[in-house]
């Protein structure tokens, strides 16, 4: 579990192919930036732009994670050399500053728009149609590991449009600075919706 926190901003360094077939996934080397490790064992959980990875080799200064063909097909960001935010799995005794995350990507959205509004930033990013019924005004979603809360919802024919609010500090401590319209995003739902779903679709009455 995470809670969309981002801790800091690392940097894909190399992108190794595990294979010559179609299907076959990738190893990517990880600068951790200001990141730290001391307590990072191999098999440890950290997200990756929202996706949680397994650590397989440590050095002072980085980590190795493989990604399977299925999570690079799922996902944006883990396929290039690039900044990326990282957020190592929560522990009992940490703040739960964001929300309950599960580093498991749903979906990818589309930003539609980005620009400043007085100090801070507003976000416009179109999520696909099946995804629309988890997002509410005032909840919560994730955008590339980053816990973010949603100021309007607007449902349209291609999915719903969310408009997010950046602060300055969420602009410098991650990557969303490089946002721009076309860019595509990882997303994930709340988890607290997706159960509520679930639980209300078994008390349907059958027919």
């Amino acid at each position: 579990m995470f809670t969309g926190i981002v801790a800091a901003i690392g940097r894909i360094t190399s992108i190794t192919p595990l294979g010559a077939e179609a299907d076959s996934g990738v190893r990517l080397q990880i600068h951790a930036g200001a990141l730290p490790l001391a307590d990072v064992a191999l098999g440890d959980s950290i997200a990756i732009n929202g996706a949680c990875m397994t650590v397989t080799k440590k050095s002072a200064d980085g980590f190795t994670v493989d990604v399977s063909r299925e999570s690079l097909n799922r996902t944006v960001g883990l396929d290039a050399e690039g900044e990326v935010n990282l957020e190592k799995a929560l522990t009992l005794a940490e703040r739960l500053g964001g929300h309950l995350v599960s580093g498991h990507v749903d979906g990818l959205g589309a930003v539609t728009h980005f620009a400043p509004v007085g100090e801070s930033w507003k976000l416009d990013i179109l999520t696909p149609a099946a995804l629309a019924r988890y997002f509410a005004y005032k909840g919560s979603v994730v955008v590339n590991g980053v816990s973010l809360t949603v100021n309007n919802v607007a449902d349209g024919a291609d999915g719903c449009t969310l408009s997010i609010n950046l602060i300055p500090h969420t602009i410098a401590a991650t990557t969303l600075k490089h946002l721009k319209p076309g860019t595509r995003v990882n997303l994930e739902v709340d988890l607290i919706a997706r159960y509520v779903e679930r639980m209300l679709s078994s008390m349907a009455p059958s027919r």
